[in-house]
């Protein structure tokens, strides 16, 4: 593997916490079946239902949260389904909006003979460094999240039209201000009276992103138990963000499965492939699989290999149900409750705005310790 790094967590005494976090989950094992347990159906493709693990064991161990979860739930004797043709549709928007008015001002050559001058762009303010301090009450930790998702969001927008994400490293503000956001919601998971007035701060639309992302890294974890001593993780950095977004939709075309999806499975179990050490129940790869499930559902193709990752998981997935019931076909992959409304949450916020898949490839790898949390990867 190129750029790939051995990573020592031995805890540190003094470092702020903050970030996701990536240890192995309670009770974690191999042992899967495909197809799980029926979802709640009366909640739609995307619906959440909150839960800890149950029934069976956790077959995917957390290394990352959100995070290397490691160990793609299966059978391995279950045969690989034939690829389905979808294709994607985009409707038409209906009837447009009308133009908007044009203000009452002066044209350009009159407003200079009047001697006005254009109004300078407001200047962005300064990221925040990697390990800020985070505010505490909810009211200026409202302000701070507020501000730090519209920076976000500018920053992304600003890297996609003059950038381009298939190529080089994303810049440094959007790295900054994703880091910022994930400890924030994390900080918030880890403190439901904090989160619960944090949010009554929050305007409407940022509320409910921020509840889909505190509630999937709570539910994450319940599932993390901290390691002690010293433990090592491999890690190297992703692949490009628009690379990453040509192989989930590839995935998508040949076996149904929607890409927001396949980002929220690969965002929750290696942080995007950051997570490169195989989880102490020995799965292996970007998807995390076992062994038995790979060679059931790789298609002969390279466990190590991104592209051939995904299409195993999309491959896998598709077979336990999706994308008639999502919430089956990810039980199948990890059977644990907590895990499927997570990732389902993630997607929620992907397809609600392709921006949040970018600011979640920028999200770091931290690991949970009984001294405190570590990042692993990031400024």
């Amino acid at each position: 593997m190129k750029d790939q790094h051995t990573v020592s967590a031995r805890p540190e005494r003094g470092r702020p916490s903050g970030g996701e976090t990536p240890p192995a989950p309670k009770d974690a094992s191999d042992g899967g079946r495909p197809g799980g347990q029926p979802g709640d159906r009366s909640r739609g493709r995307y619906g959440t239902r909150s839960g800890r693990a149950r029934g069976g064991s956790v077959v995917a161990a957390l290394t990352g949260l959100a995070i290397a979860v490691s160990g793609c739930a299966g059978s391995s004797n279950a045969a690989a389904p034939a690829a389905s043709g979808r294709t994607e549709t985009h409707p038409g928007s209906g009837a447009t909006d009308p133009a908007p008015e044009r203000p009452a001002t002066s044209p350009p050559d009159e407003r200079k003979e009047q001697g006005e001058q254009k109004e300078p762009a407001r200047p962005s303010p300064a990221p925040p460094a990697p390990d800020a301090a985070l505010p505490k009450d909810p009211p200026r930790l409202a302000r701070s999240l507020t501000g730090t998702v519209e920076e976000l969001r500018r920053a992304v927008d600003t890297w996609v039209r003059e950038g381009d994400p298939a190529k080089g490293q994303p810049p440094e503000p959007v790295v900054l201000l994703a880091l910022h956001q994930q400890r924030i919601y994390r900080y918030l998971a880890r403190n439901p009276k904090v989160a619960s007035r944090t949010y009554a701060e929050l305007p409407k639309a940022l509320a409910g992103q921020a509840k889909d992302n505190v509630t999937a890294a709570r539910n994450l974890l319940s599932l993390v138990r901290p390691i002690s001593g010293s433990a090592k993780f491999r890690v190297q950095p992703p692949e490009p963000a628009g690379v990453l977004l040509g192989h989930f939709r590839h995935a998508e075309r040949r076996f149904g499965v929607e890409w927001e999806v396949l980002a929220a499975v690969m965002f929750v179990e290696t942080k995007f492939g950051r997570v490169r050490s195989p989880s102490y129940t020995g799965a292996k790869g970007p998807m995390q699989f076992m062994p038995g499930t790979w060679a059931a559902y790789g298609m002969g193709g390279d466990i190590q290999d991104t592209r051939d990752a995904l299409l195993a998981a999309a491959n896998y997935l598709h077979a336990s149900g999706a994308p008639r019931d999502y919430r089956r076909a990810l039980y199948a992959y990890n059977h644990s409750q907590a895990y499927v409304d997570a990732v389902l949450l993630h997607a929620r916020q992907i397809k609600q705005d392709i921006r949040n898949y970018y600011a979640y490839y920028n999200w770091q790898v931290f690991v949970v310790t009984t001294e405190g949390d570590r990042r692993l990867t990031g400024p």
